[in-house]
């Protein structure tokens, strides 16, 4: 009964959508019925039936929906069921969904279209930008219809889902289909279910060649009524899996895959597949980077096949997992397809080092004795395969089974072999050499042998026990894996001497040596002052260690060399981060001891400060600091020093002004040491010094693995058991690891090995941060004596005069010459001095430290002349000069010389120069300048360079400054030079277009565009119709040509320069171009800023009768400078108030304005204010930024906008070209029209109130001021009340607008 009342007729229908009483989500017609009426399922859902006699009701129906009701804009889904479509019921439809943008999905079930109605429906759907999925099932829309709907979808970009469900469109349906993915990028999903499987090929290569992230999914139903799946891509996987395709189609897909890069995983199984095929996969291995897995099981591959599959593998850098069991190939095949995996000889690399896992066998894989021969070389050369899986295999013996195990006793890399069912798995020769291989290799973690005969007689659980998997439970990863490494409290301290030459530092070590010579504090050096004196005389000078016992602390003195030459060895020995060390900068007070010349207190300060900038960029390169590092300074030579001197009182303030300098960066000693370095006892408070910063030092930095302390009595133990050997390759103290020291022991195969390699390589950082050993990573071994290496080592290194002793050419020698050279040079031809260098240290060794030092690396295509403080590079044709700025230089020229334009050599200095630059100064901040250009035309002495630069930056905002008109022509101007009256360089210019490259000239342009774009969204500029913009550039060069020496090679030369010079004149225009297009956009937004401002001026003319000015800003005086306020916060004090000139289009700041002073910011005040400071001020703020030379005065007042206004737009370069702006003005424009219905009424309304507040505000303070008659605000703002002529409007007009513009105002005196 209850369904009898709900069943209505159509009478009722037409009335209930008259009335608008119905609120439905969805409709279904159901035409064809016996009954015509309607049944409502839901609330929101409703099916209609319409008779065969009752059709007139569905066009009704259409009609009566077509036009936009509010009860109908719920409406989402139409349904429509054994309908048979006539053009007038399409064009109703059609009707509707324009109408109606709320309708999502159209449903066509058992529908009839003709040609005519497929034609109206693919116009409404091209034209549509609502609906968001379509589906046919079983309307036989065919080729045609298919082509239809390609065809809107070609220019629809809204639509989301296709799907066609038991039809039959066609090859050439699907082609239509395949052209229209290749334009639409929207489509996330497309279904089809067709008669035949041919229509999946097209429409599969076209998601992958244009690599779209569409779900696809393609059924066929060809067999008979048995419906099977032919292709199916999941993007949210990555995953392609085929089902079935014939050859043709095979090929097409894997030419669009080759450089495909949605694909990771790509699934072929059980498709029959040929060489052919196999040919065109080989370039999807060579050129694909993203393809992960690939599987091909039981395609029927043969040996022609997989050599094609094999041959992409040399190539392949990417691909992880390959499937390849159930083929037809034999040993050949295995021999080939493992070759790019195996290494023939020692000297050979892997060709394939991807590839993770590999799969392959089956009942009809005959492997044989050359696939058996691949297999056992390739698991004893491998170094990257982790999992091999043999499976299914009748061909191979027991035998066969023995030798692979054995193999694997030498495989370090393979942790998973799987053979599941081999029937050669058998035997207890094989299950001997399975257990035997377990203990002999301990990285194997899985041996699957299911299906095999051993497997099925029960002997595998012997396996399985001894691999520990039964019960095995997986560990929970650590997050830290040193965290459990007990630590403890460091022993031992290092104090660093710098100092320049001739400071006094190994003086001064003596000196401080003897206040430790003790009975209390043995001197642990002293034997070795003892030495016979001739070693002492032709000891290399360099850097020296020595060592002293403070009760359990240990102390080590390490004095670094002060010779120039030995700077670079300074960065190697620079503690790491929480090493417990501190510095002492010593600096003589004479240039030398032997003279009483003494030195002035600004070369004491070039020398400190060289060292608090070395001390200060290497403790910057740590990840993270726990302390400052302590620095003390120490004066030598403090005995011929007169106690008066005034030199001496000069250098303590160039001291107290260093220490200013680097506060935050240091921590600085406050007391100077004033010592003479001779004397024990003017360095004893020196020495307690020492000893108590370094108890200091000690408890504050971060505590060390308890390891260092074990380890520090196992390397001496190890070097007394050595004949004292200095120096440990890592793989001889892993195996000392191994044996000595039980917590960095590999126990088991199921150990982490990347974990104690880890704890190994942090327990010898560990020992190098605290001066126990010297490590070097990269260099793979440790110095275990540190005096040695740093005396017999570096300090022959780095003095070692290559040049001399070969025929090196540019300062670069081959390896082998160096090697030569090493040899004879480290070999001490003195009897008893030498050390054995070549004993210790392999040649090889000791070149890649040589290299490491002298930064030594060759860099093909270019040639390299090195020098003392130079490097020469000439490369492409670019000569470049690589200075450094004096021996104690914090500074880097680079000079360049080229017949390329300026960009491509900036270009080439910030690709290649610029970077390595980086990489070696690593914690260094650099500045970037520009250079006169006289100066690299005349190589000017670095002498008189100093002051002929300009920061880069700082020419950027000089021509931001200057109007648009004026930036072309822009010049920098340079001070001259003399030397002794003689002038060197003379006063001049150059053009900032000149200085600067293309790239950072626009750069310059674009910031401008983007303050224009800024202001465009703020005052909602519409774009131009047809903006006329000209984007002619000629990104071709003309090449280098050498001349011919005749009459035509000349000719030739010659036009070749014309050329060029085309092309450079066109550049200019081409800039000329986009300026002229900067000051047109200018010009254009402030007239509408004005525009805008003069609405705002005059939109409320009733507060007080306009009795005062409305347009104020604020002011603050700094430095006897105004700046304008563009924020203002609670309890701001003496701030002025300033009225703006409010003549129409001409809005200026008036000069000489006297204004008002504000004492306090009050809350009442910011509530009033504070709408008005953002909405308003906002646009004034950026009319000063793009324009203030159009309006007098502004430009005084205007702030570090960067800093100030930073929220009111992106810093960012936006835009590279002279449309930009108007594209942004467009998109704001586009903008405006969504929102601007919306949105219009609200704003206006907002405005007005926060304009009357603001306004009533300033009456009110005037009123209290006393300012509120016309004579008082023309004394105090330099204004007069007026009224327009033309429109009646009142404003308030400075004297100069009252003269000039007389005929158009009337003066209306208060």
């Amino acid at each position: 009964m209850a369904s009898n009342q709900k069943f209505r007729d159509l009478e009722w229908v037409l009335q209930a959508f008259h009335n608008e009483s119905l609120n439905l989500q969805s409709i279904s017609f159901y035409l064809s019925q016996p009954v015509s009426g309607c049944f409502q399922e839901t609330e929101t859902s409703m099916n209609i039936n319409i008779s065969s006699d009752s059709l007139e009701y569905f066009s009704l129906i259409l009609l009566l929906l077509g036009p936009a009701k509010n009860s109908l804009l719920s409406l989402r889904n139409l349904e429509f069921h054994c309908v048979e479509w006539e053009s007038q019921q399409v064009q109703n439809l059609g009707e509707l969904l324009d109408s109606n943008l709320n309708i999502k999905q159209l449903v066509f079930r058992q529908n009839r279209f003709d040609a005519d109605c497929l034609s109206e429906f693919s116009d409404i759907l091209a034209r549509n930008g609502a609906i968001k999925e379509v589906m046919f099932s079983e309307s036989h829309i065919g080729t045609v219809g298919a082509t239809f709907l390609a065809s809107a979808l070609t220019l629809n970009d809204t639509l989301e889902e296709l799907q066609i469900w038991e039809d039959s469109i066609g090859s050439k349906g699907a082609e239509e289909l395949s052209k229209m993915i290749e334009a639409n990028s929207m489509l996330k999903l497309l279904t089809i279910f067709d008669s035949s499987s041919i229509t999946a090929t097209p429409l599969i290569s076209a998601v992958l060649a244009r690599n779209r992230a569409m779900e696809v999914h393609v059924w066929s139903g060809e067999r008979g009524d048995k419906s099977s799946k032919v292709v199916e891509f999941l993007p949210e996987n990555s995953t392609l899996r085929i089902y079935r395709i014939d050859i043709s189609g095979a090929c097409r897909v894997a030419c669009a895959l080759g450089l495909n890069s949605t694909v990771t995983s790509f699934d072929m199984t059980g498709v029959r597949l040929k060489s052919r095929w196999a040919k065109e996969f080989r370039w999807v291995l060579e050129q694909n980077q993203t393809l992960k897995e690939v599987t091909l099981t039981k395609t029927c591959l043969k040996d022609k096949g997989i050599v094609y599959v094999a041959a992409g593998l040399f190539k392949n850098r990417h691909l992880e997992r390959l499937h390849l069991d159930g083929n037809w190939f034999s040993g050949v095949g295995v021999e080939h397809l493992l070759c790019p995996l195996s290494r023939f000889s020692a000297l050979q690399c892997q060709a394939n080092i991807t590839l993770r896992s590999l799969t392959f066998g089956g009942g009809r894989t005959k492997i044989g004795r050359d696939g058996l021969a691949a297999i056992l070389q390739m698991l004893t050369s491998n170094e990257t395969l982790t999992r091999l899986a043999i499976v299914d295999d009748q061909s191979m013996r027991p035998d066969d089974f023995f030798r692979i195990f054995k193999s694997l006793e030498k495989n370090a890399s393979l942790r998973c072999l799987s053979l599941q069912g081999c029937k050669g798995v058998r035997g207890e020769r094989v299950l001997q050499a399975i257990m035997e291989t377990l203990q002999i290799n301990p990285w194997i973690e899985d041996i699957d042998l299911a299906r095999t005969p051993l497997h099925n007689a029960g002997k595998a659980d012997a396996i399985y026990q001894r691999l520990g998997q039964n019960g095995k439970t997986e560990l929970e990863p650590e997050n830290d894996l040193l965290k459990d490494m007990p630590l403890t409290e460091p022993k031992s301290c290092r104090v660093f001497f710098c100092g320049q030459e001739y400071a006094g530092k190994t003086t001064l070590c003596n000196s401080i040596s003897q206040n430790f010579s003790s009975s209390k504090l043995p001197y642990i050096e002293q034997v070795r002052t003892l030495v016979n004196p001739v070693e002492q005389a032709v000891r290399t000078v360099g850097m020296k260690i020595k060592t002293f016992k403070d009760e359990d602390t240990k102390i080590s003195i390490w004095n670094l060399a002060g010779q120039h030459e030995f700077y670079s060895l300074h960065d190697l020995m620079f503690p790491g981060h929480g090493s417990a060390s501190f510095f002492l900068i010593i600096s003589s007070l004479f240039r030398k001891p032997s003279n009483r010349e003494p030195k002035t207190s600004m070369e004491i300060e070039e020398d400190l400060q060289y060292w608090l900038r070395f001390i200060v960029s290497n403790s910057k390169r740590a990840v993270q600091q726990c302390m400052l590092p302590n620095v003390a300074v120490v004066l030598t030579h403090h005995d011929k020093v007169n106690q008066t001197s005034q030199n001496l009182q000069a250098t303590v303030n160039s001291i107290q002004k260093l220490r200013d300098k680097f506060n935050g960066y240091v921590d600085f000693y406050p007391t100077v040491f004033t010592v003479d370095a001779r004397s024990s006892a003017s360095v004893s408070k020196l020495t307690h010094h020492i000893r108590k910063t370094c108890k200091t030092v000690l408890q504050r930095v971060p505590r060390v693995y308890q390891l260092c302390n074990d380890l520090i009595q196992v390397l001496s133990d190890w070097r007394s058991e050595n004949y004292n050997k200095p120096a440990l390759k890592w793989k001889e103290f892993a195996e000392l690891c191994q044996v000595k020291v039980p917590s960095l022991r590999i126990r088991s195969r199921h150990d982490n090995k990347e974990k104690i390699e880890m704890r190994r390589r942090a327990v010898a950082t560990c020992l190098h941060h605290i001066g126990e050993v010297i490590y070097f990573d990269e260099l793979g071994f440790l110095i275990l004596d540190c005096e040695w290496f740093c005396g017999e080592i570096l300090g022959q290194l780095i003095k070692l005069e290559v040049r001399r002793q070969s025929s090196a050419e540019n300062g670069f020698i081959s390896r082998k010459e160096l090697e030569k050279i090493l040899r004879g040079s480290l070999q001490s031809q003195i009897p008893g001095m030498g050390s054995k260098v070549f004993e210790n240290l392999e040649a090889n060794d000791i070149v890649h430290l040589h290299n490491k030092i002298m930064a030594l690396k060759n860099q093909h295509g270019a040639t390299y002349s090195l020098e003392k403080y130079l490097i020469s590079i000439n490369i492409n044709g670019i000569h470049i000069r690589i200075e450094l700025g004096g021996q104690l230089g914090y500074y880097i020229d680079i000079l360049a010389c080229s017949t390329k334009n300026l960009t491509e050599t900036l270009r080439l200095i910030h690709q290649l120069i610029i970077p390595a630059i980086q990489s070696l100064c690593h914690g260094v901040t650099l500045i970037e300048n520009i250079m006169r250009p006289e100066c690299v035309q005349n190589l000017v002495p670095p002498r008189y360079r100093k002051s002929q630069f300009v920061p880069l930056q700082q020419l950027k905002q000089a021509l931001l400054s200057v109007p648009a008109e004026s930036m072309y022509d822009y010049q920098h101007t340079w001070d001259s030079v003399s030397d002794s009256g003689r002038p060197i360089l003379r006063a001049g210019f150059d053009l900032a277009r000149d200085l600067l490259s293309d790239d950072d000239f626009r750069e310059v342009l674009h910031r401008r565009y983007h303050d224009l774009y800024n202001l465009a969204q703020e005052l909602q500029v519409p774009p131009e119709e047809n903006p006329d913009e000209a984007e002619n550039s000629l990104a071709n060069t003309v090449d280098n040509v050498k001349v011919d020496p005749s009459f035509g090679g000349i000719a030739k030369g010659v036009e070749t320069v014309l050329q060029r010079l085309k092309i450079i004149e066109q550049e200019i225009r081409d800039l000329k171009q986009e300026i002229q297009g900067l000051r047109y956009y200018e010009h254009r937004l402030l007239i509408q800023l004005h525009r805008k401002v003069n609405y705002l001026v005059n939109f409320n003319v009733q507060i007080e009768g306009r009795k005062v000015p409305n347009m104020f800003y604020f002011v603050r005086t700094e430095n006897y400078s105004r700046r304008l306020v563009t924020t203002i916060v609670s309890g701001m004090t003496a701030l002025r108030l300033h009225m703006l000139c409010e003549y129409r289009r001409e809005m200026h700041v008036v000069e000489d304005q006297v204004g008002c002073e504000i004492m306090h910011i009050d809350n009442t005040a910011i509530k009033c204010l504070a709408p008005y400071m953002t909405k308003f001020m906002k646009l004034v703020t950026f009319a000063l930024k793009i324009g203030a030379h159009l309006a007098a005065g502004m430009g005084n007042l205007i702030p570090d906008l960067s800093r100030e206004v930073a929220h009111l737009g992106e810093s960012s370069l936006m835009y590279g070209a002279a449309g930009a702006v108007a594209a942004g003005a467009a998109g704001t424009a586009a903008m405006g029209r969504i929102n601007g219905i919306r949105n219009r009424n609200r704003n206006t309304g907002d405005i007005q109130q926060d304009l009357q507040a603001a306004q009533q505000w300033v009456v009110d303070f005037l009123r209290d001021r006393r300012c509120s008659t016309g004579k008082d605000i023309a004394d105090k703002f330099g204004l007069w009340r007026v009224r327009y002529r033309d429109d009646g409007h009142i404003a308030w007009i400075c004297r100069r607008h009252m003269a000039i513009r007389a005929n158009e105002i009337i003066e209306v005196p208060l």
